[in-house]
């Protein structure tokens, strides 16, 4: 059996982005076809070996503290046949450890730092540690698995240099078991949404690439008597979680505005989801957005930018609505995307037509067994041998 070394920065439960669900669906369907061991930012627990900041990098830039955890991943990497590094946080170490024990490493793209400037607000100097990092180890990679068309489309058009035929598209996936219908509201009315009018729901962190403040513009556009359920948290940076308060506040001179501030559990999410008249994701930036096969799943129609890997999930007036963003023109798309809302909740039957399209595409083309099969084929295509001897 395949010998698997994944390596990511999050793992359950201090899971709060899409790189992080798609880890942890990953590594479940293919521990059934691969002897799989994860190393993980943070403790150790369960399914997960954990390595943390060391004490003497405690006050360092994060870029340093990456750096320094991805040498102890390194340090107690052994007896895999392939490493599989998620995002630059572990793509140092997947390098390393490919290096010292002479096996491929393969990379998920599942951004680009070239694609995401913003993260210098972040990271400072830090930034450009973290584009090197990446742009390095892109080009010593045995295989990249972009996570949509668009993706790969992205990943040889920032790194040129790279042969096309060691970058496969593996989209991501979505768990319909667990992602589903609930008919239940018990949980709105507990987090103050109102269940007798319509309302459209946001999920996300709070960072550019959401396209947040142009949502924020939108809805100032929609008709008031839509309810507005922003379930948003963890910025980026005290400076954008400011941002984000000030605009909520003024949005709320003029319309309802519910404010989910923490991370919301699963269940939260998925009645939030359901019984919403759709689900906004004005993107500037999205390799594919898992968050939106979570509503499609949840039978919720999409309103969504059309940027990067979207439209390969959001089938425009079918599954939902596209709106064209253009960074040189955004009034333009804040006012259509105030309009497809205020459209889509006029029509209540298109919108729950919609939702229940989008269920089924969700089950037909997204499951994560297929997501595992490709990616276990992935590592065969870069050169991985179950139990080949380490040296």
């Amino acid at each position: 059996m395949l010998r698997v070394g994944i390596l990511t920065k999050e793992w359950p439960p201090d899971v709060y982005g899409g790189a992080g669900v798609h880890v942890e669906e990953l590594v479940r369907e293919l521990r059934p076809l691969a002897d799989v061991r994860v190393h993980a930012f943070g403790p150790s627990r369960t399914g997960a070996n954990g390595h943390s900041v060391p004490p003497d990098f405690s006050d360092s830039n994060g870029a340093l503290q990456t750096l320094a955890v991805d040498l102890d991943m390194v340090r107690t990497i052994d007896h895999v046949d392939v490493v599989h590094s998620h995002t630059w946080y572990t793509n140092f170490a997947g390098h390393v450890a490919g290096e010292i024990l002479g096996v491929p490493h393969v990379i998920t793209a599942h951004s680009l730092e070239p694609r995401r400037p913003w993260k210098a607000e972040q990271l400072a100097g830090g930034y450009r540690t973290s584009s090197w990092i990446e742009s390095s180890t892109y080009r010593e990679a045995a295989a990249i698995i972009a996570v949509s068309d668009g993706m790969r489309r992205d990943v040889l058009e920032v790194y040129p240099f790279l042969d096309p035929d060691r970058v496969h598209v593996v989209r991501n996936g979505i768990d319909t078991v667990a992602w589903q219908p609930d008919s239940d509201k018990e949980l709105l009315t507990k987090y103050g949404v109102a269940t007798d009018r319509p309302y459209v729901v946001f999920v996300g962190r709070i960072t550019r690439q959401k396209g947040i403040p142009h949502l924020l513009a939108a809805i100032k556009q929609m008709d008031p008597q839509i309810q507005f359920v922003f379930c948003a948290s963890a910025p980026d940076t005290p400076e954008i979680g400011r941002e984000t308060a000030s605009a909520i506040e003024d949005l709320r001179s003029t319309h309802d505005v519910v404010w989910i501030q923490e991370h919301a559990p699963r269940p939260v999410i998925q009645q939030i989801l359901t019984h919403a008249t759709a689900f906004l994701c004005p993107s500037i930036y999205e390799p594919l957005g898992i968050v939106n096969l979570e509503a499609m799943a949840c039978s919720t129609a999409v309103i969504a930018s059309d940027v990067g890997g979207i439209p390969e999930v959001v089938v425009d007036g079918n599954t939902g609505l596209l709106i064209h963003y253009n960074e040189q023109d955004p009034g333009t798309f804040e006012r259509e995307f105030a309009a497809a809302i205020n459209e889509c909740v006029a029509n209540p039957e298109r919108a729950r037509s919609m939702g229940v399209a989008g269920r089924d595409r969700a089950i037909s083309d997204f499951g994560w067994d297929v997501v595992a099969a490709r990616t276990v084929e992935v590592y065969s295509a870069a050169g991985a041998v179950p139990g080949a001897p380490i040296p």
